[in-house]
């Protein structure tokens, strides 16, 4: 089993998201997960060079790119099962603990010490709020991006996902959310050439 990990890791791009969603534009938790680690990064530069506060926006994008690898194991459990109820968030982070401890030891052991932090540990700890941050700025970017599409599947997801974006207070979602999400509204023409 050893030796394994970056096998499993490209099977990433295998595994769809937004299932349950009526005509949904396709996506991979490879393809969420790259959008995520941009995001954290981009809150990590916002959170230290925009207000002053100590972070390394490198740490927050390795901490999202393998922030679903889990899925690999698990498959994508969709928001509004895995959190229901406490009893099933709680049960479902314990799934997702034993399965990036099963991807673990699929590294040789000299391997292991680099990326058990990230996985599991204490840079996916010291990142965490990023990282959840990005992740659901992704996914109402996503919506965004359905509604741009005409797919009105995700015009409730969008509202409540947008809300709790709102309601975390965090400056650097709201500096985000200011500056750079009205561009997403726009399509190519309206962005315009780079000067």
């Amino acid at each position: 089993m050893s030796d394994n990990f970056f096998a499993y890791i490209s099977r990433m791009r295998y595994i769809e998201r937004w299932a349950l969603m009526r005509n949904a534009l396709p996506e991979n938790i490879q393809e969420h997960s790259h959008m995520v680690a941009v995001l954290a990064h981009a809150l990590g530069v916002i959170r230290r060079d925009v207000f002053g506060v100590p972070c390394d926006p490198n740490e927050a994008a390795i901490v999202a790119l393998f922030h679903d690898s889990s899925e690999i194991l698990t498959g994508d459990l969709p928001t509004p099962i895995k959190y229901h109820s406490p009893a099933i968030s709680n049960a479902y982070r314990e799934v997702e603990h034993i399965a990036n401890e099963q991807l673990l030891g699929t590294l040789p052991e000299a391997l292991r010490g680099a990326y058990a932090p990230i996985l599991d540990g204490e840079v996916h700890e010291r990142c965490y709020d990023l990282v959840k941050a990005a992740d659901k700025l992704s996914a109402y970017l996503k919506c965004v991006e359905e509604r741009k599409a005409g797919n009105h599947e995700f015009l409730s997801a969008e509202r409540q996902t947008l809300a709790w974006l709102q309601a975390q207070h965090m400056q650097e979602i709201d500096y985000f959310l200011e500056h750079f999400a009205p561009a997403f509204e726009l399509d190519l023409d309206e962005l315009g050439s780079i000067q």
